[in-house]
């Protein structure tokens, strides 16, 4: 993958911090964590939508967008960032659209990181 589109996907600069600091291989134990709880905060998400509870879906997507902050995943965490505003203007328009970004592109995203950071390792 050509190092512009990993940069749209991966925060780069971030997990280059952090294999320095704690190791590619540390940082991996911490993604493999992610993705073992990836279903159930994407599925959290999806029922929120699905039961039209917009204040449960702002929560879920805050919480994913830390998670997904703190292993580098930045596509999804600005979908999620975008996603957990409620109050936006943007948001009713938007949202369907934001959760389908993520579900679309979380476990692809998921495998670039591990890709990544194993050739780090």
């Amino acid at each position: 993958m050509a190092t512009a589109e990993l940069e749209s996907i991966l925060d780069l600069n971030t997990l280059e911090q952090y294999c320095s600091a704690i190791g590619a291989g540390t940082l991996l134990k911490s993604v493999v964590l992610f993705e073992q709880l990836m279903p159930e905060y994407v599925g959290n998400q999806v029922n929120a939508k699905e039961a039209q509870d917009k204040d449960t879906l702002c929560s879920e997507a805050h919480k994913f967008k830390g998670a997904a902050g703190s292993v580098g995943l930045k596509r999804i965490q600005q979908y999620a960032q975008l996603l957990q505003h409620g109050e936006a203007a943007e948001w009713s328009q938007g949202h369907g659209a934001w959760l389908q970004a993520i579900v679309d592109n979380a476990s692809k995203d998921l495998a670039e990181l591990k890709q990544y950071l194993e050739s780090k390792a």
